[in-house]
């Protein structure tokens, strides 16, 4: 070998052996982080106000983990345009563990709603673990001839553009879940925006519009009331408070789904090691018995995952909402 070259093999060599101990030395360092995480309380933000449904999944989560990590867990309830301040105070926050958020689909939704966001929901995040999924059910006021979800689909096509269906504003997932509808089954409903989930309810009761999709809890009492009649519920799966009502999926529209869910991400760079150790937490919090029944009493159904799969989740529901508000052309700017 020449002398100049054999100097070059052994320097790049000796380089190889410097850096290789560098990248062992900081694994090393980042396991014993992990390892010590936490040191201090920590912060979830919950993007909603305080009471909602968004509210208790995130306390449930925040007292789990707290309890398993040795450290408080502090809710710290950011309301704000739809839960886009909460989150961008996560997705700026130092991705240390320490701050996390309580995500939804409406933050999937979201990217494709809003031309300019302060924050990339799909880059800016870390996701942890997907909590739990509440599907929709689809109401329809008495009067509404269509005894089962069949024949509400055999009415919307024989009358195109006449039902009407509430939600709790534009852009909300009750409204999106109706373009999803109207997608998958090829019918023309019309949209009609409230403000807020209570006044819609009320015009149902009241036969100003068709159905709804609406919390199968509390919408349940008024169908045992026999005030409102239950035709299927959104979810992938039956209600279990409900076995009784197909899914849309069982009823006519094969693979549809509308399903609000919650998760935890933290800010991207957060270490893998600490995301995977909140994650392995948490799956053991949300699948216990005791939070189970809580929140299938709500309406609820635990579907906690870990890391790599609530990402894949997120990435395919931003792709999916991205289609249907594409096509019913909504944008919230």
């Amino acid at each position: 070998m020449h002398p100049t070259l054999g100097r070059l093999v052994r320097a790049s060599c000796a380089g190889i052996v410097a850096f290789a101990s560098l990248v062992a030395a900081g694994s090393a360092a980042a396991q014993a982080g992990a390892a010590g995480f936490p040191t201090k309380p920590l912060r979830l933000i919950v993007p909603f106000a305080s009471g909602g449904p968004a509210d208790a999944i995130g306390r449930i989560a925040a007292q789990g983990l707290s309890n398993a990590l040795g450290q408080p867990v502090i809710v710290d309830n950011r309301a704000g345009a739809g839960g886009r301040v909460g989150a961008e105070a996560v997705a700026k926050a130092a991705p240390d563990g320490y701050t996390l958020l309580l995500c939804n689909v409406g933050d999937a939704m979201a990217v494709s709603l809003y031309k300019s966001m302060p924050y990339d929901f799909g880059k800016d995040f870390a996701p942890v673990s997907l909590l739990a999924s509440s599907p929709f059910l689809i109401a329809v006021h008495p009067s509404l001839p269509a005894q089962d979800f069949k024949q509400f689909l055999a009415l919307a096509k024989a009358q195109p553009g006449k039902l009407t269906y509430g939600s709790a504003g534009t852009g909300v997932s009750s409204h999106l879940s109706g373009e999803a509808l109207k997608v998958a089954a090829g019918i023309d409903i019309v949209h009609v925006p409230y403000k807020g989930q209570a006044p819609a309810m009320n015009d149902l009761l009241g036969g100003q519009i068709a159905f709804m999709f609406a919390n199968p809890v509390t919408t349940l009492q008024q169908v045992r009331a026999g005030k409102l009649r239950a035709l299927a519920v959104t979810g992938t799966s039956r209600f279990a408070g409900a076995p009784d009502i197909p899914t849309v999926a069982e009823s006519g529209v094969p693979g549809y789904e509308a399903a609000t869910w919650f998760g935890i991400a933290a800010p991207a760079g957060t270490p893998e090691a600490i995301v995977n150790r909140l994650s392995a937490e948490l799956q053991k919090v949300m699948n216990s018995t005791e939070v189970r029944t809580a929140l299938e009493s709500q309406g609820a159904a635990v579907v906690a995952s870990n890391a790599p799969d609530f990402a894949r989740r997120i990435r395919a529901d931003i792709d999916a909402w991205r289609t249907i508000i594409r096509t019913a052309r909504i944008s919230l700017d």
